[in-house]
């Protein structure tokens, strides 16, 4: 891998840096601001050669002293920039995070844990360039020798079990930073990630105009281990493991307490650049030449037989590793391949993810009981020894079902070997010593409201319904929740109160509550009462997939909410739609359609969608696709449009079959520039001989295959 190969440069505090300087008041305006950006110069080449390069040049000592330098000149002269290194602090705190669109979409990509799925996903990047001969032989024949005519090459690197963040650079300053989010839209942290040190202000060498960057953020290992125990010294709980911790670490609304967490942060995609790259191995080498750390277990193979095996070296050695790993992501190396390869509207083509296996731990089973879901699947829980797995304490795990009980035999004092699927979720992997009297027996009641329990196959149901408080509350929990309708004012807590109060009995019943009966409760006030009314009342009107993800149906998450608002557009013809016809959506298949199918059959669930009409609930429709005017088509937007926003203009050409991408390349078709459109793609535009095309002639392109460019706003 490529490193800095730039000169140190030509400043008197980066190769011997003063052990003392001359007193501030000794220095005029004009030299106290030279002085201060030679420092600041100096500790960005320093931070560089030290959470980037991982090779420091001078002692921390000295470091210190020329940042507390720098920190007085800026404070006696008011000469502080946004890029100075001072700023890291943090500044004032946020009262909310701001929701913000990605310059391009911020993919997952396809994972499992079976080897032969790897080599399938194999197969098909041959297939889909055109290079597929064969299948192989039943002895299992490396796959590439089933492929002629053609070479794939692959990138391996770790899946971090991080956060994902978008960077943006302009002119080479960081300008904004967003979580991931839903993949189109994220909250913008840009103060919060400012504060982690090995992410630049500014970049270094011959770096783009734009840069968009992913990346991931995580706590170090150590820096985990010993960040908890400095909690549990002055009082605090610890964090259960470090990705939590980063997560809750990168949403604090006050930045100084970011910058006092010990983040870390590697990059591994652009998402949009006006610098070219041919190859993923070629951004792997160009990115810390800009000063963006990189992670240095990144390979380029030959074959998809050297990727598993890439993958089997990293199960072996992840207990070293100073981060958290839950795959190794196999990505196509050139990029032109990728182009061609594409996306799914979840993920793209050329990349995969082959999981690790999940790590084990002993320990002794003390109890077991069974929760009630909101869709009155009871799940049996463990209850365990508290057990350390892979710095994760773990004192409950899931069994999954009757069955699963009865084929472990698991009995109350057993002894257990517990797994972490993904190195997330404990369950109960085996019984290794069997010390109870009897096994555990599944209750043939509900433990919550004592209704029968019904079993669907390995499965079993409470068939209470919405009479059963666990259900109503799970139920009503998921559609007031950040995952449904995001009714901020409805915690866990105060659900708890209406419920227990009376006051909600059902979903609908939320849109009867009155200020004055809230103001009655404990710990509810007439602000806080009336501020839940009116953000029901304002929620009546919701989009058709975040309405249809709050009602809970069973294998349907945003995303899948989101590909059934657009076929459909209407709930009506979601609830009414046939199997065959919930098939024909993408993210749907056999599965997911007879579960969709199941639930709006039942009459206990028509009934609570006909009592939220009622109730004055009506689901905003959404524009439905309209077929493959604009198949086979690849546009690329730059700058802004007067009728709609880019995600939108990509939104609409990708509901009528075309491809929308964020790079000029020989695939694509048409650039489409708006307002102050980036040089850099004009550029790549005219030497790739691409069509530009104005918004004006964008609207005649789409009049000519019969859409309306308003379909988009």
């Amino acid at each position: 891998m490529s490193t800095d190969t730039r000169e140190v440069p030509d400043n008197p505090y980066v190769e011997d840096p003063p052990t003392a300087f001359d007193p501030v008041e000794e220095l005029d305006a004009d030299a106290a601001r030279e002085q201060a950006e030679q420092l600041r110069e100096a500790i960005r080449y320093h931070d560089r050669r030290y959470y980037v390069d991982v090779d420091p040049r001078i002692p921390d000592r000295d470091y210190d002293a020329l940042f507390s330098r720098l920190e007085a000149l800026e404070d006696a002269f008011d000469l502080p920039t946004a890029d100075s290194p001072t700023q890291r602090v943090g500044g004032v705190p946020l009262d909310s995070f701001d929701t913000v669109e990605h310059v391009a979409p911020m993919r997952s990509i396809d994972s499992s844990g079976d080897v032969e799925d790897v080599r399938d996903f194999d197969r098909r990047v041959h297939e889909g360039l055109g290079l597929a001969q064969g299948e192989g032989d039943a002895e299992g024949q490396s796959s590439l020798d089933a492929y002629s005519g053609g070479e794939v090459r692959y990138l391996c690197e770790p899946k971090f079990d991080g956060v994902s963040v978008e960077v943006i650079y302009e002119d080479g300053r960081l300008t904004r930073a967003a979580t991931r989010g839903d993949g189109a839209t994220g909250d913008d942290v840009t103060e919060n990630v400012r504060t982690i040190r090995s992410i630049p202000l500014r970049l270094s060498g011959d770096y783009p105009e734009f840069l968009a960057v992913r990346g991931e953020v995580f706590m170090p290992r150590d820096a985990f281990q010993a960040y908890n125990r400095e909690r549990v010294e002055r009082g605090d709980d610890p964090f259960a493991n470090p990705r939590n911790a980063t997560a809750g670490t990168l949403r604090q609304l006050d930045p100084s307490v970011t910058a006092e967490r010990p983040l870390d942060c590697f990059f591994f995609d652009v998402l949009e650049s006006s610098h070219e790259f041919p190859t993923q191995q070629s951004r792997q080498e160009t990115l810390p030449e800009w000063g963006l750390k990189v992670n240095d277990r990144v390979e380029l193979v030959e074959d998809v037989e050297a990727a598993i095996d890439y993958r089997d070296r990293l199960v072996e050695d992840r207990d070293d590793l100073d981060y958290e790993v839950d795959g190794a992501v196999i990505k196509v190396n050139d990029r032109d391949q990728c182009e061609r390869l594409g996306s799914t509207s979840r993920a793209p083509r050329w990349a995969y993810a082959y999981k690790l296996p999940a790590r084990t731990e002993e320990t002794t089973v003390r109890d077991v009981v069974v929760q009630v879901g909101r869709t009155g699947r009871l799940t049996p829980v463990a209850l365990l020894d508290p057990v350390d797995v892979a710095g994760v304490t773990v004192s409950r795990a899931s069994l999954h079902n009757p069955d699963q009980i009865a084929e472990l035999g698991v009995g109350i004092g057993d002894r257990v070997k517990i797994q972490r699927a993904g190195d997330v979720i404990p369950y109960v992997d085996e019984v290794v010593e069997d010390n109870s009297e009897g096994h555990f027996e599944f209750p043939a009641t509900c433990p919550v409201c004592d209704s029968s329990v019904e079993h669907d196959g390995p499965l079993a149901f409470c068939t209470g319904g919405l009479a059963c408080p666990a259900q109503l509350r799970r139920a009503i929990e998921h559609y007031v929740s950040r995952g449904g309708l995001d009714i901020e004012g409805l915690g866990a807590q105060k659900l708890d109160q209406l419920v227990e109060a009376g006051l909600v009995e059902s979903i609908p019943d939320l849109y009867a509550l009155r200020a004055a009966d809230l103001a009655q409760l404990e710990g509810w006030g007439e602000r806080s009462a009336e501020n839940l009314v009116e953000e029901l009342e304002a929620a009546k009107e919701p989009p058709l997939d975040d309405f249809l993800t709050a009602l809970g149906v069973p294998e349907v998450g945003p995303t899948t909410a989101t590909s059934l608002a657009r076929a459909f557009g209407t709930l009506d013809r979601v609830m009414d739609a046939s199997e065959e016809e919930l098939q024909a959506v993408d993210d749907v298949g056999p599965t997911v359609a007879g579960e969709i199918r199941t639930f709006f059959d039942s009459e206990r669930n028509r009934e609570v969608v006909e009592g939220l009409r009622e109730a004055g609930v009506e689901p905003k429709e959404m524009d439905v696709e309209t077929g493959d005017a604009l198949d086979g088509l690849t546009f690329v937007f730059t700058g802004s449009l007067d009728g709609m926003t880019r995600g939108e203009a990509q939104d609409l050409v990708e509901r009528h079959g075309a491809n929308a991408t964020s790079s000029v390349s020989g695939n694509t078709d048409y650039l489409v520039a708006g307002e102050g459109a980036g040089q850099s793609k004009l550029d790549d535009a005219d030497d790739e001989n691409v069509p530009v095309l104005s918004e004006e002639t964008f609207a005649e392109l789409l009049a000519e295959s019969g859409i309306a460019l308003e379909e988009g706003s």
